[in-house]
Order: C-alpha cells, then structure tokens, then sequence
C-alpha cells in the first residue's frame, strides 16, 4: 500500500470508534439471528490491537499483516477470529511476494480473501462477511487495474461494502448460528457483514483524509 504503517494507531482508532459507537445495533442484528457475541469478541480483538498498535507501526507492511493476524488469533473468540486470523496472515505472507503499490495490495488482498473462503467453507450469498469482502476485492482488484485515483478507489470499496452488507438482508444464512433458522433468518442483516463494512468504511474515511 502507498500508505506507511506508521498511520496505524488512526487506523485502530477509528476503526474501534466505529464499532463502539454501532455496538448496540449490531448486537441486536446479532441476537436476531446469532449468539449476540459477536461485537464483544471483536472489540476484544481490538483492544488487543489498540496495545499493540506501536509496535505494529514499527513495522514493513508484511510483518505488520502478520502481527495483526497473530494479535487476532489469540485475542478473538468465535468464528470471526480464526477468520480475521486467517485473513491478516495470509495477507502478510502474500503481499511479501507482490510489488509495493496499490496493485499488489489489491492482488494479496484477493489471495487473503481465498484464504478466508478456504478457512470458513463458504462464499458470497451465505449470508456471511463474506459478502462484504468479496465484492470489496473485487472492487479493489478493478479499481487498482483501472489507475483510480486513491480517494476515488477508497470511496468505491465504502459504496461496494454498502452494498454487500445490505444484499445479506435478503439471503438465507446456511453457515453458523443463523443457518439454523433457515427461511427465518431472511429479512436479517448480517451482524459479521455489517461490522465489516463498518471497519472498510472508517479505514477508506482515514485514508482518505491522510491523502
């Protein structure tokens, strides 16, 4: 990414102003369809990385997508963690091995979101972040290969992850808690979806300010 990992403690930040500030609210999409865990578990990651923040803006971005996944592993419970997890260290390791810039973060990004299909055994119309994250990579991919302007592409990936959370409404969850309900868990947004989106959008608004 052309931007340095030194802006990580903003990142955390706001990113963790964002989650408190819709906690309430997706706690209930959560307890609609799910545990009514899922934002504790997650800020819980947070807090995690809100101590190391420091030490992961010391850091080239490779390490730093390690260090992240490795905080989130051993600080994230349910499903979400291992899935973050995996996320993050697959980006590390992949982004190791691409050009520095927009276009490579865009094809690790892609490869990570494999890594993530592979780790849950699920994929976009499953009612699951997924439908958040992949239609957000696809973007980044088609965005990065265009020669889009930073504060252009960041603003389609916040447009895009809008629109994947608002497309769960409508699906029927078969992964988790959810798919227990069957047709029932129609009409429900996804609580996993929804705070990625929540997430995408506050890094894109920091980035975009950075810029």
């Amino acid at each position: 990414m052309p931007i340095n990992p030194s802006l990580f403690p903003q990142l955390i930040e706001a990113i963790n102003q964002s989650i408190n500030q819709h906690a309430d609210a997706v706690t209930e999409l959560d307890q609609a369809i799910g545990d009514g865990d899922h934002v504790f578990n997650l800020q819980r990651g947070l807090n995690a990385l809100d101590q190391a923040k420091q030490e992961i803006s010391q850091l080239e971005w490779p390490a730093a997508w390690q260090k992240i996944g490795m905080v989130l592993m051993a600080s994230v419970g349910g499903a979400s963690g291992s899935l973050y997890a995996t996320l993050f260290i697959s980006l590390g390791k992949n982004s190791a091995q691409q050009q520095p810039g927009i276009s490579g973060f865009a094809k690790a990004f892609a490869l990570a979101i494999e890594a993530v299909k592979q780790r849950g055994k699920a994929d976009v119309g499953e009612k699951t972040m997924l439908d958040v994250l992949v239609p957000v990579a696809n973007a980044l991919e088609v965005g990065a290969d265009s020669g889009a302007a930073l504060p252009e592409l960041l603003s389609s990936i916040t447009q895009t992850a809008a629109a994947g959370v608002e497309a769960t409404r409508d699906m029927i969850a078969t992964k988790g808690r959810a798919s227990f309900l069957g047709e029932r868990s129609q009409g429900h947004i996804d609580a996993g979806a929804k705070t990625a989106q929540l997430m995408i959008t506050a890094i894109a608004d920091c980035l975009i300010k950075a810029t």
